[in-house]
């Protein structure tokens, strides 16, 4: 049966530690400055708190020391004792010695290499700071106390990443809301720039359903994939949506169909590309809108542009779809002269039959083929192509309830 440790033994060593813990801070600055770099190159106020938190570091190796001695002593092998047993846990209050700009200052890989440093001055005076008989066992016990200050240093940067994360993700759910409310471009300015937004033209914003879970979990998907296609990415969860902010990307459909992993079930909508974030708020008014109306075109491609959406959109009550098909398409045919409208007319009356349009008109066929290439040419929109016809069709019923409309705008509806 083994007997009670003496109280006194490791007495005489952990006082010589004690009394050597500035010297030992002030040598391992000293070789922190020669093998690191990167550490020479910081400010003196940081190089200063590196000091304190190296001073605060010894100190708590005999604190640790203190509360674990019978822990370290007990039975016959002091390495085994030291692997099996569980002592107390190193405070991370050894850490609190530097502000928390220290965290966001130095990586926790350059952490890491710092406690190396420290570790490595510490093992080099075992000599001088064990008492004879006991040098061993401080090296066995400066091992250990090394982990346990590396997990250490792991929490207290988990918790400032956890902290930094949870805050950017308040400031991009404010930026979502600000984008969907159409606030000022000062107020999306201003919150972009806290993000750290590079406003890298062009600017696009994309909206699906979000899949659900941890408003995090689900961002950092999105952010995930956003790296692996070289995009600057915003993003918040507004109620069951998942807004995206992409910029930089040179074709932003594109772009958000190689994120789609990151979205829920069910259609994304991408607005128009704009060249700043000033004007996004545009952009997320039109994917919002093709949100909205897309469960009416079931077979839309996943993911669908907010353009290529105007008719729903307009069926849909969205006064901006309205204006564009009124005043890029149907003005624009009545500008190019009746003969369009009437051969569009008459196309569609004949069930989209060429030849039974043209006999309505008292024209060759190849006159009315003419003229449709014409319609594509003025308005953007093919009459052969379905979808493009549906378009026409909600465009001329839209402009013909409004007489002014002819009056307005110009130039073929913008299909990019």
């Amino acid at each position: 049966m083994t007997a009670e440790p003496d109280e006194g033994e490791l007495a005489g060593t952990l006082r010589r530690i004690e009394r050597a813990a500035g010297a030992l801070a002030t040598a391992s600055v000293a070789r922190m400055d020669e093998t690191l770099p990167w550490f020479r190159e910081l400010p003196a106020d940081q190089r200063s708190w590196v000091m304190l938190v190296a001073q605060a570091g010894v100190q708590s190796l005999v604190g640790w020391l203190r509360a674990n001695r019978p822990e370290v002593l007990r039975g016959p092998d002091t390495a085994d004792a030291l692997l099996d047993d569980a002592p107390q846990e190193i405070s991370d209050e050894v850490f609190a010695a530097a502000p928390r700009a220290l965290a966001r200052s130095i990586s926790l890989q350059q952490a890491v290499a710092l406690i190396k440093v420290t570790i490595v001055v510490v093992e080099e005076q075992v000599p001088h700071l064990a008492e004879p008989g006991e040098e061993q066992l401080l090296r066995e016990v400066v091992l250990k106390f090394s982990r346990e200050i590396a997990f250490s240093a792991a929490r207290v940067y988990a918790r400032a990443a956890e902290s930094r994360g949870a805050w950017d993700a308040r400031l991009q759910a404010l930026l979502v809301d600000a984008l969907l409310r159409g606030d000022s471009p000062d107020v999306l300015a201003s919150r972009a720039a806290a993000l750290g937004w590079a406003d890298a033209p062009p600017v696009a914003v994309a909206v699906g359903r979000s899949p659900g879970g941890e408003v995090a979990a689900v961002l950092h998907t999105v952010y995930r994939a956003a790296r692996r296609i070289g995009v600057e990415t915003i993003g918040g969860v507004h109620g069951d949506r998942l807004v995206i902010v992409l910029g930089g990307a040179p074709d932003p459909l594109a772009a958000t169909g190689r994120m789609l992993g990151g979205f829920g079930a069910g259609p994304v909508v991408v607005g128009p590309a704009v060249p700043s974030l000033d004007e996004a708020t545009d952009s997320a008014r039109a994917a919002l809108a093709g949100f909205r109306a897309a469960s009416a075109w079931p077979t839309a491609p996943r993911p669908v542009a907010a353009v290529d959406l105007l008719p729903e959109r307009a069926l849909a009550g969205d006064s901006e779809a309205r204006r564009s098909l009124r005043q890029d398409v149907y003005a624009a045919l009545v500008r190019s002269g009746g003969e369009l409208l009437e051969t569009l007319d008459a196309f569609f009356a004949a069930g989209g039959v060429l030849e039974s349009a043209a006999r309505s008109l008292f024209v060759h066929p190849n006159t009315v083929r003419y003229r449709l290439r014409r319609v594509a040419d003025v308005t953007g929109f093919s009459p052969l192509a379905p979808r493009d016809a549906f378009a026409l069709r909600i465009a001329l019923a839209v402009g013909r309830l409004d007489p002014a409309a002819p009056a307005l705008g110009g130039g073929p509806a913008n299909r990019t």
